[in-house]
């Protein structure tokens, strides 16, 4: 999720059945081994321009794809309520995986009416201690609640969301079992921090926080995103995937942030953007050009256009 605006996790890889793997070569011109059945995007910074616009070549793509009867899921870690921007774009099942992995969501329906179809939550007592163990390693941290549908933060956390909080209280009373948040499921809280490297920021904390959580980052601030033990975009996808009779050899992933990581060396086929951190290029088996430039449409089309 950026700053409604970028990291590796350390969750184990989920396991799907082994098959044969892609053609290494799609550049070259190459056929395809075996032909993709389902296409994982990240949105900011890899499906979307920088302006958070859908360009008309990707939403033809996009098109193209399902037509060829290959399914396109979006992975992000954006919360439901920020899918507007591509809801006009979902075809067939018309599912996102959000938040990380922590929710799936039918879009149908557009704005106000999503649906919650798999809720992975952070059980409060993992957040708690994660709270408090990252506030004993990092003084000066400051946190917000990301639940199913609200949104609460402690005062001093800064207004990097373009909304405003339900509530404003420290975390530990946000958390608190009978608290003002506690009617709905925890997906994940976020970390901010005024002053550390997005990236020394991301390591202390995995450090400090263990296996309570997973704590990863997609933000160019020093802004982390904490979920459960297991969730990730890869290990929902996984579960998705394994509903659908779909082996991981069988997706293509696209991503530009750490918190694509996982979802990408998981897919058989996955591509790192033009603009991506240093760490997505070298966990991803391919390249495309910048998110400005319609990599996801590229590639989309280069895949079709190989299919047998």
């Amino acid at each position: 999720m950026r700053d409604n605006g970028r990291v590796t996790s350390a969750t184990a890889q989920p396991e799907t059945p082994g098959s044969p793997q892609f053609s290494t070569s799609l550049e070259r011109g190459d056929s395809l081994v075996i032909p993709p059945r389902l296409i994982a995007t990240d949105l900011d910074g890899t499906l979307l321009r920088d302006d958070k616009s859908v360009s008309p070549r990707t939403v033809a793509a996009l098109a193209a794809a399902e037509e060829a009867g290959i399914e396109v899921f979006f992975v992000t870690g954006r919360p439901a309520r920020w899918m507007d921007v591509v809801s006009d774009h979902v075809h067939g099942h018309g599912l996102a995986i959000c938040g990380n992995g922590a929710a799936v969501v039918d879009l149908h329906g557009g704005a106000g009416t999503h649906r919650f179809v798999k809720v992975r939550e952070l059980a409060r007592q993992n957040a708690l201690d994660a709270v408090r163990l990252l506030r004993e390693a990092a003084p000066g941290t400051v946190y917000a609640v990301e639940q199913t549908y609200g949104f609460n933060q402690e005062p001093a956390y800064p207004k990097l969301h373009m909304e405003i909080p339900d509530v404003r209280a420290p975390a530990e009373e946000l958390l608190a079992p009978g608290g003002p948040a506690d009617d709905e499921p925890v997906l994940k809280i976020l970390a901010h921090h005024p002053e550390l490297d997005p990236d020394a920021f991301l390591t202390l904390a995995r450090l400090a926080i263990g296996t309570r959580a997973n704590v990863t980052r997609s933000s160019p601030s020093a802004l982390l995103e904490i979920s459960g033990p297991d969730v990730s975009k890869a290990s929902t996808l996984a579960l998705c995937c394994a509903e659908r009779g779909i082996s991981h050899e069988e997706v293509v992933a696209f991503g530009d942030m750490p918190n694509d990581i996982e979802m990408l060396t998981w897919a058989g086929r996955s591509y790192a953007m033009g603009n991506a951190h240093p760490d997505v290029l070298t966990a991803a088996s391919g390249r495309t050009v910048a998110n400005n430039e319609d990599g996801v449409a590229v590639v989309i089309e280069q895949l079709l256009s190989r299919l047998p």
